[in-house]
């Protein structure tokens, strides 16, 4: 008998086949022991609404809220295929019991236990659990095989957080489109980030700045610069200001306090996802999404880091033992010296910082695997965000940095100086990326205002000011948010919120590291937010859509109230049952909230710079197709009209064609259908969206295939 190894995703599987020992036969691997097959992500889903009815098929606000007692999950159709082949290997009589090899965490958990449901698989499971694809990883993991009931826990969180977004994404899209009559989306994480971006943006227009001034007074020796009392270089008035200018030039005064203190800062923790996509951003200019993409390749092709998708930065006394082999597998590196080095003075002894086990879930900090890395076969972006990982690893594990910090502080007509020098002692994990010519990720302790004239000062010293250097400032308005920002914002979410009680909730912030940079690219593929150079900027229908969705989806609060529970269901003390149950009562309540709002979605604040409809006037969107073809789309959802702008060549001369890819449903004198029905009633496409109603891509893919089979 054989047992049946499904992996997520094709190379992944291929690669357990490799080291199992199994042969190509064609849609799998196989050998005596062991038949491979991989699903291509989801291969099942949970049913759109009108599985549950024909009513459900019409987008209308009489049809809400679509609260089905039970979710059914049905075949992906594009993955149909795949989903054949994988339930004709768990079905065949030579194949005893499953090990499931999709990705360790909540969400490939998810992946491979809906394949099992939809194929009413019974065979006993077991689960494969490791954090790297290196060979040595691959067979102690299926040595130490664990029972997959060891991880229902985690499956009914991942099902139970698939379930939520069905009955609030679904619900209350379909809400505020139909009430609102414009195409809009709203989710639990999505909105809320959305929410963050539209609330800088009012800050950045409400504000109004004023100025201020500093002043630094020259000793001759050194520098200095005022201080009041309590501790702000500001001065607000400005008489007060110019008063000092003329009144300290030539004054004389005395060294109060010196004050010379070793001080030493400890390694940065460890990357997890989020905090690497931040690094990465500010750094190398990457996008969340593209950090996220490179580092799979890094661990899934080239097997060189850990897991990618974790959310610790702290790993378990279990992974100290393979740190040798670790630092080994760096010999022929750029970071070869300095692994020596470790090697050689030995790890550092205090490895509190990065070492705790009750601060790792599923998943420790990013690593180096002990394969050593080709790195002639990465690509710029892979070589450049390995580097990233590998400085951090090395940091964690070499000294801290030591430094001496000299205050002075001057006394000059009763008004206070301070100077400061910063020398370093000990270099210590700041040298780390300067073995490579990088500069560390990890902030600078270094003071700005240094200076090296008062490392012979005395107290008592005498004085005189040699010259004043007074600078008007001017307040800033606060800034837009990057995406390293945005990603931090997200992660720490409690801040935004006053109840003591729900920052402690929301410890784990919006969404999950592997969620986050999906819900960027989201926000702007649905024309909510765009990027402008390194900023993210909220759009009008952005912030229309944050100004129209009730009030509980704005903020972080419920998705922090949703993990914290997800987490329990996890750690088996919360039923799936009762979260569920909750959830489908909270959202028949933002239903009716979204009904009974009597605001009106304003188009006019989309107008600007847009194509307008030919059929109802309102702002048409423009989005790219797959195919690169530009697509125009009405943002009234009454209307639903779309066309298609094609460029071709003809001689020297380029002409655009238009195709109508959507009729408008739209009737200016008549509202209604001949058939008596209303244009609201017409909307007959619907998406299974985990969160939210779908994307302009899934909008435009939908509408040609349609198109298309009318055509033939």
């Amino acid at each position: 008998m054989k047992s049946l190894v499904l992996a997520e995703k094709p190379s992944v599987g291929r690669e357990l086949a490799r080291v199992l020992g199994c042969r190509n036969m064609g849609t799998h691997l196989e050998n005596d022991d062991y038949v491979v097959t991989w699903a291509l992500g989801h291969l099942v889903t949970l049913c759109p609404p009108d599985w549950y009815g024909p009513e459900f098929k019409h987008w209308k606000l009489g049809n809400l809220p679509m609260l089905p007692p039970t979710l059914e999950t049905m075949v992906i159709d594009k993955s149909k295929e795949q989903y054949e082949v994988v339930k004709g290997l768990l079905d065949r009589d030579d194949v005893s019991d499953v090990i499931i090899a999709t990705d360790a965490g909540r969400e490939g958990e998810l992946v491979a236990r809906w394949i099992l449901k939809q194929a009413h698989c019974r065979k006993k499971c077991r689960r494969l659990w490791i954090s790297s694809q290196t060979d040595l990883a691959i067979r102690t993991g299926f040595a130490n095989l664990k029972d997959a009931e060891d991880y229902d826990s985690l499956y009914a969180a991942a099902e139970s957080r698939s379930y939520a977004d069905w009955y609030i994404g679904y619900n209350v899209s379909r809400a505020m489109t139909c009430h609102f009559d414009t195409r809009l989306s709203a989710g639990r994480v999505q909105t809320p980030t959305l929410a963050l971006m539209t609330a800088r943006e009012d800050e950045i227009e409400n504000f109004t700045g004023r100025f201020y001034w500093t002043l630094k007074a020259d000793f001759g020796a050194f520098r200095a610069s005022w201080y009041s009392q309590d501790n702000s270089v500001r001065i607000t008035d400005e008489n007060k200001a110019k008063e000092f200018e003329t009144t300290l030039k030539g004054a004389k005064g005395n060294i109060s306090k010196v004050n010379s203190v070793p001080k030493s800062e400890k390694p940065p923790l460890a990357y997890d996802l989020t905090e690497l996509q931040r690094d990465a951003n500010n750094m190398l200019g990457f996008s969340a999404k593209e950090t996220l993409d490179t580092l799979q390749r890094l661990y899934e092709i080239h097997k060189i880091v850990t897991y990618p998708r974790t959310d610790s930065r702290y790993i378990t006394a279990d992974i100290v033992p393979t740190l040798p082999d670790r630092l080994l597998a760096l010999a022929d590196t750029p970071f070869g010296q300095r692994a020596s080095s470790i090697m050689k003075n030995g790890i550092r002894t205090d490895l509190s910082r990065l070492v705790n086990d009750d601060l790792v879930s599923d998943h420790h900090a990013l690593l180096p695997t002990e394969q050593k890395p080709n790195l002639s076969a990465l690509s710029t972006a892979e070589r450049n965000l390995w580097e990233l990982v590998m400085i951090r690893f090395l940091e964690c594990l070499s000294a801290d940095y030591r430094y001496r910090t000299t205050t002075v502080e001057a006394e000059v007509n009763g008004e206070r100086f301070l100077a400061r020098l910063t020398v370093a002692e000990e270099q210590g994990f700041r040298d780390v990326a300067r073995d490579v010519g990088r500069r560390s990720a990890a902030p600078d302790t270094e003071e700005e205002d240094c200076e090296s004239g008062i490392a012979s000062i005395t107290e008592g010293t005498e004085i005189e000011v040699k010259d004043v250097v007074l600078k008007r400032n001017a307040t800033l308005p606060p800034a837009r948010y990057t995406e390293a920002d945005l990603l931090y914002a997200m992660e720490h979410a409690g801040k935004f919120v006053e109840d003591a009680e729900l920052k402690k909730r929301l410890e784990n912030g919006l969404g999950t590291p592997a969620t986050r940079a999906d819900i960027i690219e989201k926000l702007i593929n649905s024309n909510c937010i765009v990027r402008q150079d390194k900023v993210l900027v909220p759009t009008a229908k952005g912030r229309e859509l944050v100004r129209l969705v009730p009030k509980q989806l704005k903020s972080a609060e419920l998705t922090g109230k949703w993990e914290q529970r997800l987490y329990a269901i996890a750690n088996g003390t919360e039923s799936e049952k009762t979260f569920v149950e909750d959830i489908k009562r909270n959202a028949s309540e933002l239903v009716t909230q979204v009904i009974e709002n009597k605001d009106k979605f304003d188009p006019s604040l989309m107008g600007d710079g847009q194509k307008s409809c030919p059929h109802c006037e309102w702002p048409m969107v423009r989005v790219l197709d797959e195919e690169g073809r530009v697509h125009y789309v009405c943002q009234r959802f009454s209307c639903g009209y779309e066309e298609m702008h094609i460029k071709k060549s003809v001689g020297t001369k380029t002409l655009v064609a238009k195709a109508v890819v959507k009729e408008s449903h739209y009737r200016p004198n008549n509202r209604k259908t001949q058939n008596g029905v209303s244009p609201v009633q017409m909307k007959t496409h619907s998406y299974n969206r985990d969160d939210g109603g779908g994307t302009f891509a899934d909008f435009i893919k939908a509408s040609r295939e349609r198109h298309e089979k009318r055509r033939h």
